[in-house]
């Protein structure tokens, strides 16, 4: 059932102005919103944590607008076909490019740790159709054909899934090949990531980035793909994490993770409604660290 939607959403969406897509996807948001009572209580409550001096009314309107910006992720997403040059060009303005160019110079393969935030399915295919190898770590959808979709869209401009189960091996060889590794950094999903403060409560996060980039000397670059108020996008590419290991492997994960964990956090903070965390993130907060 959940094929057949992405299916007439897809066909949908290609026949259409881009335009109208986006009004399309604000409509969806508000169905989605009013029956999904489970996931518009989390988001709200994951704003409350961020902002917890706001007013009622003004979180009640930033979980709109991230639905509203999930929705137009999703038009994005189905509209990849239609990505060539002259869409690049007018819709994504590029940032500190020279930082993952210098970073790939060391030879030790490239870590891209970013969130769930704006539009990071739309940045691997950028990243891969400006001609940079690019390897993504994914989470396998429990529906083999929707699994397929959604890697079938990524193959389009040749990034290249790496699914989460079986992912460290091919993680090391595209490393090793001196390639990029992307990985949201922001949430675990399986409880063996490391518990750190994020907005100052304690949650697990994932320790994959740091581990890697440990072993194999990689540099950390944090990337993000943001949505402009106008629909374009800013494609965001910080320095290079500069982390000394000391010897003791697990307080240089502990540092090295927080090292670019309070760079999301900025992220985050700045650009709220284009964060799409439906499940409460603190939910198992109150762990001894």
């Amino acid at each position: 059932m959940l094929f057949l939607f992405y299916r007439i959403c897809i066909f949908i969406t290609l026949r259409i102005s881009l335009k109208k897509a986006y009004v399309m996807a604000a409509v969806a948001a508000k169905i989605y919103s009013f029956i999904s009572f489970k996931d518009r209580f989390a988001t709200h409550d994951n704003l409350k944590v961020l902002f917890p001096s706001y007013s009622k009314k003004k979180i009640k309107s930033m979980t709109d607008e991230v639905f509203v910006n999930f929705c137009k992720y999703l038009v994005d997403f189905f509209r990849f076909p239609l990505m060539d040059d002259n869409y690049i060009k007018e819709k994504i303005k590029v940032e500190g490019l020279e930082n993952i160019d210098n970073a790939l110079a060391k030879g030790h393969g490239v870590i891209l740790t970013s969130a769930h935030l704006g539009n990071w399915e739309l940045g691997a295919g950028v990243l891969s159709k400006m001609g940079y190898p690019l390897n993504v770590v994914v989470l396998s959808h429990k529906h083999r054909n929707v699994n397929d979709f959604f890697n079938s869209r990524r193959q389009l401009f040749g990034v290249k899934p790496i699914p989460f189960g079986g992912a460290l091996r091919r993680c090391f060889r595209c490393l090793e090949a001196n390639e990029f590794l992307a990985l949201v950094g922001d949430r675990d999903y399986f409880d063996n990531g490391i518990q750190i403060p994020f907005f100052k409560k304690k949650v697990i996060i994932p320790r994959g980035p740091a581990v890697l980039s440990l072993r194999f000397s990689s540099p950390i670059v944090p990337t993000f793909m943001i949505r402009n108020a106008d629909d374009t996008f800013t494609f965001k590419f910080c320095p290079p994490i500069k982390y000394q290991p000391l010897g003791d492997k697990d307080r240089d994960i502990r540092r090295l993770t927080l090292s670019y964990i309070a760079i999301i956090e900025d992220i985050i903070k700045q650009y709220p409604s284009q964060w799409y965390v439906f499940r409460r993130f603190w939910e198992k907060i109150g762990w001894k660290l």
